[in-house]
């Protein structure tokens, strides 16, 4: 009997060890992935990855705005992948409610009365080199003025305009 308990015991353990858990590699922090080997679709290392996201909402994931959120779970899912870095394009879009995303953690603080939780994530995300874009348009109708911009975010004619620019140039319009 204390032999079979042994090899229960022995055997839960190996699989709480062999257990995939949670990861940033690329984005540390932010949009955890896990990896599984045995799936049928894999990222394809070979691939080009030209892909463009549209931030419209302040709906947040884990404290941060969600579109930028899901950015990092997609470059992290790459970098598991083994998708070198020079074959992925990301580009984002963002306006309408989510222009207040790009603010400067000062204009931000007057503006909702505490720090921009997406700086962080903003910075990592523009060192691996995605672009971020905010809409001119949403900035004006919205009472942001340029300097409360970040100046790592670029301001765009309007966010439409980067939606159809890119996508005329080839990139994917990823859904979240």
């Amino acid at each position: 009997m204390r032999i079979k308990t042994y090899f229960l015991l022995l055997t839960i353990s190996l699989g709480y060890t062999n257990a995939q858990k949670w990861e940033t590699p690329l984005i540390d922090g932010y949009g955890e992935v896990k990896y599984f080997e045995k799936t049928a679709i894999q990222p394809d290392p070979s691939s080009q990855y030209k892909l463009l996201f549209d931030i419209k909402d302040q709906t947040k994931k884990n404290g941060v705005n969600k579109g930028l959120w899901v950015i990092a779970r997609t470059l992290n899912m790459l970098s598991l992948g083994k998708v070198p870095r020079n074959n992925i394009e990301i580009v984002a879009s963002i306006h309408g409610e989510a222009s207040f995303l790009a603010l400067t953690d000062q204009a931000f603080q007057n503006k909702f009365g505490k720090s921009n939780p997406n700086l962080d994530l903003i910075d990592k995300l523009i060192t691996n080199g995605v672009k971020l874009f905010v809409c001119s348009q949403a900035t004006s109708a919205r009472g942001i003025d340029e300097k409360s911009i970040n100046i790592k975010i670029q301001r765009a004619f309007s966010g439409l305009s980067v939606l159809a620019t890119y996508q005329l140039n080839g990139y994917i319009l990823m859904p979240y």
